[in-house]
């Protein structure tokens, strides 16, 4: 049967429901958010009954929980607007209209008692064929769905979120005893297409894939931690974005997520894993034990495992459980990983380490490669989905069998060895049959070890996928130290930028100018995507300052110039140029993203023209673009002083989107135009669909625009006066004054007596001349030279 989701029902609003709720919002559906009457939870916990005399009181708790949800940063949900999408109700009054709804979603506390009770009520009022899921993180599948109906049993099973829903990709599916294969076929392409998830069908054992692992790893640097008579500071070093994991590593984590959420599911695992080898790691360690008792819970309590007292942050000392100053960790291993960028390239030199870090590295991967290769059969069959969960849910760029295949898997296995650890017999069987890594690579797809067969499998869903790592050796057509183009078929390019954080330096200026002279010549059209980390941060601001520094004013006058040409290149070849922005798209990110034929954007895209932050305006077409799309947008009879100053304000203000949808509002995406997908695994490939759509329709070469209509004295003296009060009201400084107006000068068109039409080589002469001028200011330099060395944006 072809199954819609339109409508989605939420039973449940607290922190999980909430965002739940607001992620398929996000989606574009229709959602309902029930929660359970208070009065309703006393009753089942035998405790007096609350009387509550209206709906109105009933659903102010639910209401309330969105309320904050919505307030929370970081956001939920993609524009606020969205919130509309979600009514709210309680389970007392509101159950019957689950009748209405194509999917339930149970998000209520962790007790079987209270699940069944409300899977009950489900029961009653869903009509046949709608799908019940629970999103459990613990509780045993099989046990929820006990004494339901038939049907219930069959359309029933877990779908596990992690939280926040909205970020975190992982997607757990857990089938129960009855759960029919349509029902786990649907959920995992909805949840890879529609939530944009990684989904991962796992098997209904404790803790499930992601978190049993997970807090396998959590609990077993907390022992090492002692063992090794390490700080948490050393131990956050060591386990952040050196190996490829989010920069909270370890214990900062923790603190976000709540020491009480860990030990939740750590004190589950201990009770019900008895058979597990690493059973005694789960049992919590004293430290652990004595801030539970102290309420030291992590950020929702004020302290943890590190404590904010004015500005300083104080860590905790693990051996005293007092607050101290932080301090500095540093390891000279770690210094010999500075040059290798891509952090899967940097385990054998971790692994290698004559230090404490390189002792560390040991002892933690190799109890991590022995829990895992014992983990299978037991949670999962295939070892890619336990990879697939750690990088999903836990941020992990490289999965534990990545990392071991990166370190090798004999060498793996002779680090084991050393720590008294050893592999499961799968593992020796592999490597005796001749095949030496987990993974392979084989005409652009990814190859499993896969244990059943012996024999290397294709992992499944990647045929709506190109993975660039998998295909730029075999498919590149050209390279610099910037770029590599390469050739997605169809008569399709991609470039994709190589430089350090994909800034926008000359290389990848003349990469871009390369891609779209040989797409021109041979090809069809051509897409500029990467799937590092983020998009681009923007221009090569090092180059800047030390052009400018140097009073190298030609030189820097022909480099900005070039920018600009390319972006007008971007924006007027004869091939359509489609741009897939993800991640931080900032400052000259944006630009290029501004001259796109299209953009397809990833939902979590974050566009802003930001180069206010640095003492200059966006001088590679950003200024000027901002001025036509203003100008596209006057209505007869319009105050156009009002469109312009909206745009206007977009650049002043260095207003970023937090996310790809409100891009929209700051008039970055054009609506119409552009479009957004959720899932980022999917954009290289939905972007070659559009450039290859856009060129069989018969793409036309654009003609430049000389109709941009520009204000002149009218606007100039308007945002003269404006920035004159902001000043006067200490809102900015006086540098930031002269910014917004070298901004202004551009914006207006100049000092023109009265409203014209003018060309965008126009614009684009004042927008460099601008651009150029501050650049020779010393505060300008200031705030480069902050930005360079403290990665965050001055204020003089």
């Amino acid at each position: 049967m072809k199954r819609t989701i339109k409508k989605v029902a939420v039973v449940g609003s607290g922190i999980m429901g909430s965002g739940i709720a607001c992620h398929f919002a996000n989606i574009g559906l229709e959602v309902l958010l029930l929660d359970i009457v208070p009065n309703a939870l006393t009753e089942i916990e035998e405790k007096k009954g609350l009387t509550l005399e209206s709906k109105v009181v009933r659903n102010r708790l639910v209401n309330d929980h969105l309320a904050n949800a919505l307030k929370s940063n970081p956001s939920p949900i993609y524009s606020q607007k969205f919130a509309s999408r979600i009514t709210t109700g309680n389970t007392t009054d509101d159950m019957a209209k689950i009748a209405n709804y194509d999917w339930i979603i149970e998000v209520v506390v962790e007790r079987l008692d209270i699940k069944k009770l409300v899977f009950e009520q489900i029961d009653q009022f869903r009509k046949p064929g709608t799908l019940v899921t629970s999103n459990t993180s613990g509780i045993p599948i099989k046990f929820m769905s006990e004494g339901r109906s038939e049907d219930f049993q069959k359309h029933f099973c877990g779908t596990h979120f992690f939280n926040p829903a909205r970020y975190l990709k992982l997607f757990e599916i857990i089938p129960g005893p009855q759960t029919s294969n349509e029902v786990l076929e649907f959920l995992f392409d909805y949840g890879s297409k529609y939530l944009g998830k990684t989904s991962v069908i796992a098997k209904d054992t404790p803790a499930f894939i992601g978190n049993r692992i997970g807090i396998f790893g959590i609990q077993s640097l907390f022992h090492l931690v002692k063992e090794m008579g390490l700080t948490i500071e050393e131990v956050d070093k060591l386990t952040g974005p050196v190996i490829g994991r989010p920069k909270s590593a370890t214990f900062r984590t923790v603190d976000v997520v709540g020491l009480d959420t860990l030990v939740h599911v750590a004190n589950g695992l201990y009770q019900g894993c008895p058979n597990d080898e690493a059973h005694d790691l789960f049992k919590l360690p004293d430290f652990v034990t004595k801030m539970m008792e102290n309420k030291w819970l992590g950020s929702k309590t004020g302290q943890g495992f590190y404590k904010k007292e004015g500005k300083d942050i104080l860590s905790l000392d693990l051996d005293t459980l007092e607050y101290r100053a932080a301090k500095k960790a540093s390891f000279a291993t770690l210094e010999l990983t500075k040059t290798i960028d891509k952090p899967i390239d940097r385990f054998r030199v971790l692994v290698k380490g004559k230090d404490k870090a390189g002792d560390f590295y040991r002892k933690n991967f190799s109890a991590m490669f022995a829990y895992v290769s014992n983990r299978i059969p037991e949670i999962t069959d295939d070892l890619y989905k336990i990879d697939d969960a750690m990088k999903a849910g836990f941020g992990w760029e490289n999965g534990p069998f990545e990392i071991w295949d990166a370190i090798g898997v004999q060498k793996g296995i002779v680090l084991m060895e050393g720590e008294g650890y050893k592999p499961a017999a799968w593992v020796l069987e592999m490597i005796a049959s001749g095949t030496t890594s987990f993974y392979s690579v084989k005409e652009g797809n990814t190859y499993y070890y896969n244990i059943p067969t012996k024999s290397q499998v294709k992992v499944p869903g990647q045929d709506s996928f190109i993975i660039l790592n998998n295909i730029r050796e075999s498919k590149k057509i050209w390279s610099n130290s910037g770029v590599v183009i390469e050739d997605l078929g169809d008569g399709i390019l991609n470039l994709e930028f190589q430089s350090k954080m994909n800034t926008i330096g000359g290389d990848v200026l003349v990469g871009i100018n390369k891609a779209i002279d040989l797409a021109e010549k041979e090809y069809s059209g051509l897409v500029i995507g990467n799937q590092g980390a983020n998009f681009s941060v923007g221009a090569n601001i090092g180059m800047i300052f030390m052009m400018a520094v140097e009073q190298e004013y030609d030189e820097l006058n022909m480099a900005i110039k070039m920018f600009q040409d390319t972006m007008m290149r971007v924006r007027y070849s004869s091939i359509p140029v489609i741009v897939a922005p993800h991640g931080m798209t900032l400052g000259g990110g944006c630009e290029m993203t501004l001259h796109a034929d299209k953009v397809v954007a990833a939902a979590e895209s974050y566009i802003g023209l930001v180069e206010f932050g640095v003492g200059v305006i966006p001088g590679g077409g950003g200024s000027k673009e901002m001025a036509l799309r203003a100008s596209d947008l006057f209505r007869k009879n319009d105050v156009e002083l009002n469109v312009l100053q909206e745009y206007f304000l977009t650049v002043a203000m260095a207003k970023v989107s937090t996310s790809a949808y409100e891009a929209f509002d700051t008039g970055i995406l054009q609506k119409g135009k552009d479009i957004v997908i959720v899932n980022k695994d999917r954009q290289i490939a939905e972007a070659k669909k559009h450039a290859l759509l856009m060129a069989e329709a018969g793409y036309t070469q654009p003609i430049k625009r000389t109709d941009v209509k520009v204000l002149g004295k009218q606007a100039l003296g308007m945002f003269l006066v404006g920035t004159d009060q902001m000043e006067a009201g200490k809102y900015i400084s006086e540098h930031d004054k002269k910014i917004a107006n070298k901004l202004a000068y551009v914006m207006a068109g100049g000092d023109l007596s009265e409203p014209t039409l003018v060309t965008e080589q126009y614009l684009l002469d004042i927008e460099r001349e601008a651009f150029l001028s501050l650049c020779t200011e010393r505060k300008t330099l200031e705030r480069i030279q902050f930005m360079l060395t403290k990665g965050k944006p001055l204020r003089n």
